[in-house]
């Protein structure tokens, strides 16, 4: 079944450009009122190799993390959301200097929260409550004490 999910698995019947202009919206705004980049990644369907060696969203998320350099940023404060969207799995990996403030079981319910909109078909206001839930927590651990807050990368959501 999980190969016929990744064969049908399309980005863009889900996240049309619209949509993916309201989280780049989303995310601006977020990173605008604390020190964290938040990057959001969707990929649509994994590789027939990936399949048969059983690779799973969260090493998909990891090296995602890596190869969008989410990882550098000045304090640390990088935030990857992947979705896995034939999967339905939905993984945040945060960058050492928050990893340190926030725990991965307020990450599991970000997470968690993310997946029953999306599984109602909600995938716009899913991915936006998530950077939301985000911000909550940047907000507590790295607000912004000033207005020089560089953008360090990219808003615009990434389609892998």
């Amino acid at each position: 079944m999980r190969w016929i999910r990744h064969l049908l698995s399309r980005v863009n019947r889900h996240f049309p450009p619209a949509t993916m202009d309201a989280i780049r919206d989303a995310i601006a705004n977020s990173e605008r009122r604390q020190l964290g980049e938040i990057v959001f990644a969707v990929e649509g369907r994994l590789s027939f190799t990936d399949l048969w060696h059983g690779r799973q969203a969260r090493d998909c998320a990891i090296e995602a993390f890596s190869k969008l350099r989410v990882w550098d940023t000045e304090g640390n404060s990088g935030v990857l959301i992947y979705l896995l969207l034939a999967d339905h799995a939905i993984e945040i990996v945060a960058d050492r200097g928050i990893a340190r403030h926030v725990p991965d079981s307020d990450w599991q319910a970000v997470c968690g929260d993310m997946r029953q909109r999306l599984a109602g078909g909600d995938f716009e206001g899913g991915v936006i409550a998530g950077i939301e839930a985000i911000r909550e927590r940047l907000d507590q651990h790295l607000p912004s004490d000033n207005h020089a807050n560089p953008n360090e990368l990219p808003d615009r959501p990434i389609v892998l």
